[in-house]
């Protein structure tokens, strides 16, 4: 029973993460990204931090830290290629990868 409430509570944080999401990026792009593309990008950023080792870093001496959102575009839009997805602009991919890091932020998870 825990682990379907582990699962409920995940789907209701990645609803607000994809709503303010959605409110973050640019009104050009809110075209371009369905709510599936959203959660989708959601979920591969999930897999990079998992698959970069981005999550065994130290932080520094703030205790941040450094993510290139450059590589987190660029790992999104291949994958997304691999699975059929997109096709996604880079350009278009760093406002929704920029929209997660904030919402993070203003959730205070620390980035």
């Amino acid at each position: 029973m825990a682990e379907n409430d582990d699962f409920l509570l995940d789907d209701e944080e990645d609803i607000r993460t994809v709503e303010f999401i959605k409110n973050y990026i640019p009104q050009e792009l809110k075209d371009k990204f369905t709510d599936d593309d959203i959660y989708y990008i959601i979920d591969v950023i999930a897999d990079y931090y998992v698959n970069s080792g981005i999550l065994d870093q130290e932080p520094d001496d703030e205790g941040y830290i450094n993510i290139d959102q450059d590589k987190i575009v660029n790992y999104i839009v291949e994958e997304a290629k691999k699975d059929g997805m997109g096709p996604y602009d880079k350009e278009d991919v760093f406002f929704v990868v920029q929209g997660e890091m904030e919402y993070g932020n203003s959730i205070g998870e620390v980035e």
